[in-house]
C-alpha cells in the first residue's frame, strides 16, 4: 500500500512521523472517512467543509482544499490500483513541546491513506445496546477527531464481529449513535434520528438520508429518543460514508425487516443511484436531489 504523507506519495513501511506530534501525544486531531466510486470521491466537499471548520476549532493552522485533495487521491488510487476504495484523510496538530500548547500549530501532519472495498451491496447487522455511555462531545460539538477511547471501549465490548453495531445511550439514557455510524429507526412512515443535542457526530451521510427523506416527502423528525422508541420500531438502520445504508434486523429479542418492501431498501436503492452519478453537494443541488444543508 502507498499512502500520501506531507507532501510525498510513500510506501506504508517508509511512513514516519514524529513522536512529538501532538496529535500523538495528545490526540489533537482530526480525519475524514469516505469511499470512492468509479473513482471519485462522494460527497467530498461535505467531507473538507467539517474537516475545516474542526481545524479552526482545534488552532491547527492548514486548510485541506478540493483540487489539492483530488489530485492526491488521483495519485493514490492509481498506484494503489484502485477505482472502488476507502479514503481516509488524517490532519494532526504536528510537531510540538512536551506540555499543552496554546500557540497556533501551524506546520500539522497530513496523510492519507486508501484501500480497497468491497462491492457497494451491503449486508445486514445485529444492534448491540452499548453498556459504554456516550461521552460527551470535546467542545461545543463532536469533533471526528483522534480522541477516540470511548469508540475502543465500545468495540472492545462487543467484539470484532463486523455484523454488529453498537449502539451509544446518553448519560441521561437517549439513544445517541452507533459506534461508527448514526442511527435512525422507522415508525408508522415517520423516520426518527436523534437529535445533534444528544451530543452526536453530524454524519455526512446522516445529513444525504435527511435530505433524501424530504426529498420523498417522508416525514423526519430529530428529537431526543428513549431505548423503547427504538425497539418498538418497524425498521432500523443505520449510515455511514463507508458502509452507505445498513439494515438492523435485530436488537436483542427484536426483530425487524429487510428486502425490497422497506422504506430502508428505497432509500438503500436512491443512495446507490446518487452515489454513481453525483460526487459533491454542489451535483447534488443541480440535480434537485434535494440536499441542501
Amino acid at each position: 500500500m502507498y499512502i500520501y504523507l506531507n507532501g510525498n506519495i510513500i510506501k506504508r513501511e517508509e511512513a514516519v512521523i514524529s513522536p512529538f506530534d501532538h496529535g500523538y501525544m495528545y490526540g489533537i486531531g482530526l480525519f475524514e472517512t469516505f469511499r470512492t466510486y468509479n473513482g471519485h470521491p462522494f460527497l467530498l466537499d461535505d467531507h473538507l467543509v467539517r474537516l475545516n471548520k474542526g481545524l479552526e476549532d482545534l488552532n491547527i493552522q492548514y486548510r485541506c482544499e478540493r483540487e489539492g485533495m483530488i489530485s492526491i487521491l488521483k495519485q493514490l488510487l492509481k498506484v494503489n490500483g484502485l477505482q472502488e476504495a476507502y479514503v481516509r484523510v488524517n490532519v494532526s496538530a504536528g510537531v510540538g513541546d512536551v506540555g499543552l500548547q496554546v500557540d497556533p500549530y501551524n506546520h500539522p501532519t497530513v496523510i492519507v491513506y486508501v484501500k480497497p472495498l468491497p462491492s457497494l451491496k451491503q449486508k445486514e447487522k445485529e444492534g448491540i445496546l452499548l453498556e459504554t455511555r456516550r461521552n460527551s462531545p470535546e467542545g461545543s460539538r463532536r469533533l471526528k477527531s483522534h480522541h477516540y477511547l470511548n469508540n475502543i471501549l465500545a468495540k472492545q465490548e462487543i467484539g470484532s464481529n463486523p455484523s454488529k453495531e453498537g449502539i451509544f445511550l446518553t448519560k441521561q439514557g437517549y439513544i445517541a449513535e452507533g459506534i461508527v455510524s448514526n442511527v435512525f429507526f422507522v415508525k408508522e412512515n415517520i423516520v426518527y434520528t436523534p437529535s445533534l443535542e444528544t451530543g452526536i457526530l453530524d454524519g455526512v451521510t446522516r445529513q444525504l438520508v435527511l435530505s433524501l427523506l424530504e426529498k420523498l416527502g417522508v416525514r423526519a423528525e430529530e428529537g431526543l429518543f428513549t431505548t423503547e422508541d427504538l425497539l418498538e420500531s418497524d425498521e432500523v438502520f443505520v449510515t455511514n460514508s463507508v458502509q452507505e445504508i445498513t439494515p438492523i434486523t435485530k436488537i436483542g429479542s427484536h426483530l425487524y425487516p429487510k428486502g425490497n418492501h422497506t422504506l430502508t431498501y428505497q432509500l438503500q436503492t436512491i443512495y446507490e443511484q446518487v452515489c454513481y452519478s453525483l460526487w459533491s453537494k454542489h451535483d447534488l443541488k443541480e440535480r434537485n436531489i434535494g440536499y441542501d444543508s
